[in-house]
């Protein structure tokens, strides 16, 4: 549009001396068409002349100062083609195609993408469902495609491949009144093996460390039981299931703790951890961001190993289940608008092998 109102104006201010002047204008214009042919082959001398959009624009506009009959003798185009760039340059004036907005979903700002390759890099173990997640729970929702395409376009694996191989799928989220139980080992550093109970509730999410021992007998498991029932408290009356596989571990003792809740107790088939997949898929949440980077001393850094794990999971840790929410938490985060002035602050858990996002106040 811009094109052919550029091009009206010029063949206006090349008539403006036709009529004030009344000067015999059509040879001055002739003289300008063949000065301009000539540039136009010094342009083209070795090779086929082609024309470009500015001669075009040029030799259609002088066209309009001399008379038609004339046309063959002076442009070095026929007449057809010369009228051709005509109808187009006034056609443009209807081509709205370069007013139209932009559609389709905004480009993602430079800062966020800065923000997403920082996590990528001091997260090793993160993939991109997790950076979303996380960046969910800061107050930035994004697609986890385009973190995964952000992460791809810089060579960084989208993947947690980047230190080793992913698990597997699990089932679906299972009923809400269900809380499961397993046992999970840790070896400290003078090669002493530790067993630690943990219980987890499906509804929410919420992850229990009851506690750990080199002895894990009947008698502690009971205890352990107990307290559980009592950190629960009113909790209770919501679960109607306890998912535990068949250890003897557990036995009789163990089940009327629960029991007294009026809870049932669900046991699952020999040898089919897939029964048991939220508990298996938690404890290798702590193996894979916390055991597997902390050498264990003893038993009381286990159990500190594992509280501050714990505090983390269920304050702080999103959950894709929970719409990346963590299990404590109950409402979502606002979008930060402003994201280049506002300052991230990164708190160390464990001395760092995880790290928790927040903006400051």
């Amino acid at each position: 549009m811009i094109v052919s109102m550029l091009y009206k104006v010029a063949r206006r201010l090349l008539s403006f001396p036709k009529v004030l002047l009344r000067c015999d204008t059509a040879k001055e214009a002739e003289l300008l068409v063949l000065r301009h042919e000539n540039t136009v082959l010094r342009r083209h001398l070795a090779g086929p002349v082609r024309y470009e959009p500015e001669d075009r624009f040029w030799l259609a506009a002088l066209s309009s100062l001399i008379p038609r009959h004339r046309w063959r003798a002076v442009f070095p185009v026929t007449p057809g083609t010369l009228l051709a760039w005509h109808r187009r340059l006034i056609a443009a004036k209807w081509d709205y195609s370069t007013w139209r907005t932009r559609t389709g979903r905004p480009p993602t700002r430079a800062a966020l993408k800065n923000l997403v390759l920082r996590l990528a890099r001091e997260n090793a173990g993160w993939g991109h469902k997790r950076i979303q997640g996380e960046l969910a729970r800061l107050g930035h929702p994004i697609a986890a495609s385009t973190v995964r395409e952000i992460l791809h376009t810089v060579g960084i694996d989208p993947a947690p491949r980047r230190t080793g191989p992913t698990w597997r799928e699990f089932l679906a989220a299972q009923a809400e009144g269900i809380i499961a139980v397993d046992f999970f080992h840790l070896d400290t550093v003078r090669g002493q093996r530790l067993y630690a109970l943990a219980f987890l509730e499906h509804g929410t999410r919420r992850l229990h460390s009851a506690g750990v021992t080199a002895l894990p007998t009947r008698d502690w498991v009971v205890q352990q039981a107990r307290n559980v029932a009592a950190v629960l408290g009113r909790r209770t009356e919501s679960l109607r299931f306890l998912l535990r596989d068949r250890d003897g571990k557990y036995g009789q003792s163990f089940d009327a703790v629960f029991e007294a809740e009026e809870m049932e107790i669900l046991k699952s088939a020999p040898r089919v951890p897939r029964m048991n997949a939220h508990c298996e898929r938690v404890i290798g949440s702590i193996r894979r961001e916390a055991l597997d980077h902390v050498l264990i001393m003893n038993q009381a850094h286990a159990r500190h190993v594992l509280a501050a794990y714990q505090q983390h999971y269920n304050e702080h840790r999103p959950h894709r289940a929970r719409n990346q929410l963590p299990p404590d938490a109950h409402e979502q985060t606002t979008a930060a608008d402003d994201l280049e002035s506002r300052r991230l602050l990164r708190t160390r858990v464990l001395g760092g092998v995880i790290n928790e996002y927040r903006y400051a106040a």
